[in-house]
C-alpha cells in the first residue's frame, strides 16, 4: 500500500478549507493583522488554502492559478516583524487545534508554520520570541534565521 500523502492524511481539501476559514476569522478580529489583508478576505483565505493543500501533497491548483508561491517575493510589500510574525503563529495555532489533529500531524504542521512565518519576517525593529524564551534578532545580513541559529543554553 502507497504512503500517503499529509494532505490524504488531514482529509483533503475539507481539511485545508476548515483550517483557513477558522484561521481568517481570527485575522478579522486582529488589530495587528487585520491591516494588512483587504477589505474582503475570502481571496486571501481561498489563495492559502489551496497554497497549503499543494504543498501538503494535493492538487496544483495554487501553482496553475498564481504561479510559483515566491511566499518571500509575495509578502515582501507588507511590514512583517515580531508582532506580526507572533499574532500569524498564534491565529494559526489555534484555528490547527479547533480543526483538532493527530499529535505527529500537529507537530510537523506547526513546525512548517513556525519556519514560514520567521521566514516571512522582513523588519529588523525588534526581535523574534522563540519557543524557549530565548530571543533571536530577526533575519537578515548580519544575522541568521532562527532554524540556523542554535541556541545553546550550555554555554559551549
Amino acid at each position: 500500500m502507497p504512503v500517503k500523502s499529509m494532505y490524504e492524511r488531514l482529509g483533503g481539501m475539507s481539511f485545508f478549507e476548515a483550517l483557513t476559514q477558522r484561521f481568517y476569522a481570527k485575522v478579522a478580529t486582529d488589530e495587528v493583522l487585520r491591516p494588512l489583508y483587504p477589505e474582503d478576505l475570502d481571496g486571501s483565505r481561498q489563495r492559502l488554502c489551496l497554497f497549503l493543500a499543494q504543498f501538503w501533497g494535493g492538487p496544483r491548483a495554487y501553482e496553475e492559478l498564481q504561479g510559483s508561491p515566491r511566499l518571500r517575493a509575495r509578502h515582501e510589500g507588507f511590514r512583517i516583524g515580531a508582532r506580526e510574525h507572533d499574532a500569524w503563529l498564534q491565529h494559526m495555532t489555534a484555528a490547527m487545534e479547533e480543526v483538532g489533529l493527530g499529535a505527529l500531524d500537529e507537530t510537523q504542521l506547526l513546525s512548517y508554520f513556525k519556519s514560514v512565518a520567521s521566514h516571512l519576517v522582513n523588519t529588523r525593529d525588534d526581535a523574534l520570541d522563540l519557543d524557549d524564551g530565548e530571543t533571536c534578532p530577526v533575519p537578515g545580513p548580519d544575522h541568521p534565521g532562527p532554524a540556523q541559529l542554535p541556541i545553546d543554553k550550555r554555554g559551549t
